[in-house]
């Protein structure tokens, strides 16, 4: 049976309603429309005052107390209903705010452009990545969250109104006026990240206003200065350029802002769609079906095309509840009440408008305004809970578009690494984050370098077996190829080309074109921005430290397409972050400032440093003093130590565990299986385990070199000389140099010394001067050589070595003792330790050097049961052997080599405590006779390393004990540890 006329027209209407603003959705505010307050303040507004609610004026804080004074003028005097502020302080803007409230009969909608939060309107902010960035991430609820955060921050300003997010899909590339403000392409992708923070924004108490409807994505020209032309058909605009707008509409969002556009398939006539009623009540109101409030943008737009004096007539007019940066209040109130009088207009709809924007204020809050509190402002919009968002933002957008198996960067003994910064100057915080990893020689190429300059360093960088190159100087928008530059083209075609590169594009997404053979790279990845934040942490993904499964939001060309992104996961090597994102308190770290300059005070050290690490996180590292009292050179955090004693769990231990793993060395095992001298002596029977757990009653230590002193007390010059030759070829310091036959005898004096009565815990260090020949026969490798490669050189711990003054300059090098018994000097680059000086600086016992990071790597290894930066180089089941308390029942509290708590610690008084009251049972670490210490806890995942000089001048300084400075600054980071 054929459908009657009727039926037809039924279903018509049915398919009009589901594809309409049926499905639209009551913005928040609405409930309050009839809201007593709303009434109230309905019936006191004359009409003139009523048309004002619907202006809103622009005021600048950047500029004097003229410009204040004039705006505070316009209020008095025209009682707008808003006012929008642009550039200034976040003080100055409040203040100025509070003015402008305090003044106000009716409160006032106070609106900024924000975004990417307060900061694009106001310095001294965090900055949110730009929306292109933020089209990248996967997880929506990051960008929720970010929105609440706009919402909170607004709201210390004593703003209500955000214009802001962008709607607009950018399908053009060359747009000049959106573009990188777009979440990009796809239109879902758009719609959901524009709702999500809209409605973190709603969620705060704040009005969002998505702009710029009908979609001002696919435009060649820029509604600032000229009326850009969208020519697309209404199917189109309906499916893409509208759809955001619809999405919003159907969620809820409060407000929409109305673009300056020709939009011929809405209406033909040519009017501005800011101004005409067909594209904003017959289409956006009536036919998708929005309910909520409607601002026109800055009304003074060269894109407005209108009658001197009209424009805020017409949008009125064309169904806009709110006209933005109204130019001459005065003369637009007079305007409208004429139109009102010609009946252009009637007075029933400047009520509805006007009551629509006294719901607006009554939903925020406004009818019981409370004026922004300025004291602490500026900290409380910089607290550093919103930056581990803005972090967290920047790290899931960071998008990996090319990778030949070579991130994140691993196996780091086998690279010898560049960085070249192209379009700098001089080095970039992208170039310093680096540093933490590993080894790295950087370079810089300006953007107007020369062919020559460019020649000099690709000739330098041949050299190298990887070059990590940042691309710099990008601009936001197409003009002049986003500022890329001949030279960046060529370093980029050359070295793409030539070396294994990973390239790291801070700047827009569309600027990639530029670069013809870029997607060849072994590795590119595209960080959207050039903040110094980006940078750093761009830097950090290179070497692992987070995943990365951002996904490009638009196309750049057919290389790099819409959704284009590879998916790396990180592999578990240090992040370099604040406090907050690992769960703790910076606020309360910061309790370690004040102990550490204590020390210096007090004299306990010259200068120190300390890192703190939380779940692989770094989260404090810190420098303080100097390297001498003479406060000369000043303690920084490529300053290499002397660990003295820390060189038994981090020279010969990690050696020792990889054999256990191998099974060529069991601790269960007796040290004279290994050391076959013992054989026949009073330790032929000595236990390994034994002899790490500190109960094997081998004596404390040995002064070999007091051995050698005459009743004068002068050294035996059989033994030593203070110039070297063939017979005194081992370098004990700067000035004295002793026979190598003299290790024979202190191997014999180890041997020959009497054993302690009783088996029971005495540190004693005599098994490590051993560990390094039984270690060099079980590898078949030189010790040193060996730890190098198999631990630090793959870490990334390159500085970690024996004999410091080898490998560094001396004014990088921290001083230890004034040595006037034994050396005679002050020694510096070479091991404190007298013993371990006279094994040529090598030995188990001490004699490493290295910097407090390198020192963190290491022990951060331990803490991940021997894994590390995408390597095992440990079990987990020789770790957790090794750190584990071996004899509770002897009251010995020690792990095999480690140090452990001491028995019952978390019963004690701090004064008391060894280490921190808080750290676990399972924790472990050591100490340094020069002051230098590290802990790691398993339980809470903290890792806390301390390095001093406290031996400086002399040994006989004990303040770092009394005044329990380690344990003070250890319980600080426990208590910094967040609920």
């Amino acid at each position: 049976m054929k459908p009657t006329p009727k039926k037809y027209f039924l279903l018509l209407l049915l398919c009009i309603l589901l594809t309409s603003g049926a499905k639209a959705a009551d913005p928040p505010f609405a409930v309050f429309k009839n809201d007593p307050w709303v009434n109230e303040q309905m019936s006191q507004l004359s009409i003139d005052e009523k048309i004002a609610q619907l202006m809103m004026i622009t005021a600048y804080p950047k500029q004097n107390e003229a410009s204040k004074a004039a705006v505070l003028d316009k209020i008095r005097r025209f009682k707008p209903g808003g006012v929008l502020v642009m550039q200034g302080t976040p003080v100055k803007t409040a203040s100025w705010i509070n003015q402008f409230q305090a003044i106000s009969e009716t409160p006032l909608l106070i609106a900024i452009d924000g975004e990417w939060g307060p900061a694009m309107r106001t310095d001294s902010t965090i900055q949110y990545p730009y929306a292109q960035s933020l089209g990248a991430i996967q997880d929506t609820a990051l960008i929720y969250q970010m929105g609440l955060e706009f919402g909170e921050q607004l709201k210390l300003l004593g703003i209500q109104m955000n214009f802001a997010p962008v709607a607009d899909i950018n399908t053009t590339p060359s747009n000049p006026v959106i573009n990188f403000r777009s979440f990009g392409e796809d239109k879902q992708n758009v719609a959901e990240k524009t709702w999500m923070v809209s409605k973190g924004m709603q969620d705060a108490g704040v009005i969002p206003v998505a702009k710029h409807f009908p979609g001002h994505g696919d435009t060649k020209t820029d509604s600032h200065v000229t009326l850009p032309l969208v020519p697309h058909s209404k199917g189109r605009l309906d499916s893409i350029e509208s759809y955001p707008f619809r999405y919003l509409s159907e969620k809820g969002i409060s407000g929409i802002m109305t673009a300056h556009l020709a939009v011929p398939a809405l209406d033909s006539s040519g009017k501005t769609s800011s101004l005409s009623k067909k594209i904003v009540t017959r289409y956006l109101k009536e036919e998708i079906g929005y309910r909520g409030f409607i601002v026109t943008d800055a009304i003074g737009m060269k894109g407005v095309r209108s009658e001197p004096g009209r424009a805020e007539v017409e949008a009125l007019i064309a169904g806009n509840d709110m006209v933005e940066f109204v130019p001459d209040i005065e003369n637009a109130i007079s305007a409208v009440k004429d139109a009102i009088a010609k009946g252009e207009i009637t007075e029933a709809a400047i009520e509805e408008k006007c009551r629509k924007i006294l719901a607006l204020k009554r939903w925020t809050g406004l009818q019981e305004y409370q004026a922004a509190e300025l004291k602490d402002l500026t900290q409380k919009l910089n607290s550093p809970f919103f930056e581990v968002t803005q972090r967290k933002l920047i790290k899931a957008s960071l998008t990996v578009l090319a990778n030949q198996r070579l991130l994140p960067v691993q196996n780091l003994e086998k690279e010898k690494i560049a960085s070249v910064s192209l379009g700098s100057s001089s080095k970039t915080t992208f170039q310093t984050m680096l540093d933490n990893y590993t080894q790295i020689d950087h370079f810089v190429l300006s953007k107007n370098a020369t062919e020559k300059e460019w020649a000099q360093l690709r000739s330098k960088l041949s050299n190298y077996s990887l070059v990590i190159a940042a691309i710099e100087g990008i601009h936001r928008y197409p003009a002049g190829n986003y500022g890329v530059s001949s030279i960046q083209q060529k370093a980029v075609e050359d070295l793409t080309a030539e070396k294994r590169s990973v390239f790291v594009f801070f700047g827009n997404a569309y600027a990639l074109k530029h670069f013809s053979n870029i997607q060849h790279a072994k590795g590119l990845i595209l960080a959207y921005q050039g903040t110094d934040l980006t940078r750093e942490l761009a830097a950090q993904l290179v070497f692992g430290a987070f995943d990365a499964n951002g996904k490009l939001p638009v196309t750049v060309d057919s290389r790099f397409r819409v959704n284009d992104g590879m998916t790396v996961k990180g592999n578990r090597t240090f992040s370099y972050t604040i406090p907050e994102e690992a769960g703790m308190s910076s606020e309360k770290l910061a309790l370690i400032d004040t102990i550490a300059q204590m020390g210096i005070d007090e004299k306990a050290y010259p200068g120190c440093q300390v890192l703190v690490a939380k779940d692989g996180n770094v989260v404090y590292h810190k420098c303080f003093g100097y390297f001498t009292y003479n406060e000369v050179q000043p303690v920084e955090k490529n300053s290499v130590y002397d660990w003295a004693s820390l060189t038994k769990v981090t020279g010969p231990l990690p050696a020792l565990m990889k054999l256990v793993d191998e099974k060529k060395f069991n601790v269960d095992d007796k040290l004279s299986k290994y050391w076959p001298d013992f054989i026949g002596s009073n330790k032929e029977n000595l236990v390994i385990r034994d002899v790490l757990a500190h109960q094997a009653q081998l004596r404390p230590y040995i002064s070999y070199w007091m051995n050698t002193v005459d009743k004068e007390g002068n050294l035996d010059t059989h033994v030593f000389r203070h110039e070297p030759s063939d017979d005194f070829s081992v370098r004990v310091s700067e000035k004295l140099y002793m026979n190598p036959n003299y290790l024979t005898e202190m191997m014999d004096t180890i041997r020959n010394s009497k054993l302690l009565p009783r088996k029971r815990y005495t540190y004693s260090g005599l098994s490590f001067f051993l560990f390094p020949s039984i270690i060099e026969h079980l590898t078949g490798q030189p010790y040193e050589t060996y730890t190098k490669d198999t631990f630090y050189k793959p870490l990334g711990a390159y500085t970690i070595t024996y004999n410091a003054y080898q490998h560094f300059p001396m004014r990088q090098i921290v001083p230890t003792e004034n040595d006037d018994l034994f050396r005679k000097e002050m020694v510096c680059g070479f091991v404190h330790d007298e013993g371990a000086a006279m094994m040529n600086g090598i030995s188990g016992n001490a004699g490493l050097f290295g910097t407090t990071n390198d020192l963190a790597k290491l022990f951060q290894m331990y803490l991940q049961k021997g894994y590390f930066g995408g390597r095992r180089y440990i079990s987990e089941e020789t770790v957790n052997d090794f750190t584990r308390i071996q004899f509770p029942e002897n009251r010995n509290r020690r792990g095999l080599g480690f140090d452990k708590p001491l028995i019952d610690n978390h019963k004690k008084d701090l004064l008391d405590a060894y280490p921190a009251v808080s750290a676990g049972k399972s924790s472990f670490g050591h100490g340094g006779f020069t002051g230098t210490f590290a802990w790691a806890d398993p339980q809470t995942g903290v890792l806390f390393v301390f390095m001093s000089n406290r031996v400086h001048p002399s040994r006989e300084n004990n303040r770092l004990y009394q005044l329990n400075i380690r344990t003070e600054m250890h319980q600080a980071i426990y208590n910094s540890i967040l609920p």
